[in-house]
């Protein structure tokens, strides 16, 4: 299979379900602790081998471009404070990789915004990651879809077990075990009902794509919330040829909810020495209290 150079990472939703938070700028920079959740995705691509990175934005969402931007004054002042480990931080994330931007425009839906990536992408495979979602993995997520996708002849979808009252929250897959974590599909359903759900595997937020799916994505008709979905033309395009999904190693953070964001934070800062000191004696005072 031809070696995959490039990411797409979408990042036009809305982000209504945390206004206000999100009414100025987008729900992929919300921090988890003092990080945006998206740099956490960029720092994934770019530990895969990937550099070259597209991200799908929206309006509102300058803020994205400038934390990947060089920031001078804030460099100089940096500078002028003696603040180095800071300053190293903040130069390092404008050489992460080489990423581009463009707007989707029309608020469509996940499928649209990817196909708003095909000129970019050209006749090429390439990487999928979700703005607003974390895996956090000894080996990086996509680093292992990659490694699959080398071995197969096909797209390689992420997978992830779900908890059955979760699964109307996914597009969820069919298919039969062919290797360890190995799935070769037969069908997605996006968002189906626990009743109607073929399995507990969910399309877990990142993907290995071939440049075929922008065909299918310009025939998929709206779907759900009147929008294209991804799912449904990876649905159209399992049909006429091999698919895999791999349940990949690692945990999965979904920013999508509230609860979720808040439990993301509480892991994340427990895991901090400068944070946990103080963070995990409070929380077993707020849990004795309950």
């Amino acid at each position: 299979m031809p070696v995959v150079t490039k990411a797409v990472i979408p990042s036009a939703g809305r982000g209504t379900r945390f206004l206000p938070a999100t009414k100025a700028q987008p729900k992929e920079m919300l921090p988890i602790v003092d990080t945006p959740t998206i740099q956490f995705v960029v720092e994934e691509a770019v530990a895969s081998g990937i550099r070259d990175i597209l991200i799908i934005t929206g309006k509102d969402k300058r803020s994205i471009e400038d934390h990947f931007d060089r920031s001078v004054d804030l460099e100089m002042h940096l500078e002028r404070s003696n603040k180095q480990d800071d300053l190293h931080d903040i130069r390092k994330l404008a050489e992460l990789a080489n990423i581009h931007y463009i707007r989707q425009g029309s608020q469509k839906g996940l499928g649209h915004a990817i196909l708003r990536a095909r000129d970019h992408v050209g006749n090429e495979p390439f990487c999928v990651l979700l703005g607003d979602t974390i895996i956090d993995a000894p080996t990086p997520c996509t680093s292992q879809l990659l490694k699959a996708f080398a071995d197969l002849d096909g797209p390689v979808i992420g997978l992830a077990k779900v908890a059955k009252e979760k699964v109307s929250r996914y597009g969820i897959i069919s298919g039969e075990e062919i290797a360890p974590r190995t799935y070769s599909l037969s069908d997605l359903v996006e968002k189906p009902s626990i009743e109607q759900a073929p399995s507990d595997l969910a399309v877990g937020g990142r993907y290995v794509l071939t440049p075929d799916i922008f065909d299918y994505l310009a025939k998929t008709k709206p779907g759900k919330n009147d929008e294209i979905q991804l799912t449904d033309a990876l649905r159209l395009q399992c049909r006429d040829r091999a698919m895999y999904g791999y349940n990949y190693e690692g945990v999965r953070y979904d920013i999508g909810n509230r609860v979720d964001y808040v439990l993301t934070q509480i892991e994340f800062a427990l895991r901090r020495p400068d944070l946990k000191e103080g963070l995990a004696p409070y929380l077993r005072k707020i849990v004795d209290s309950l």
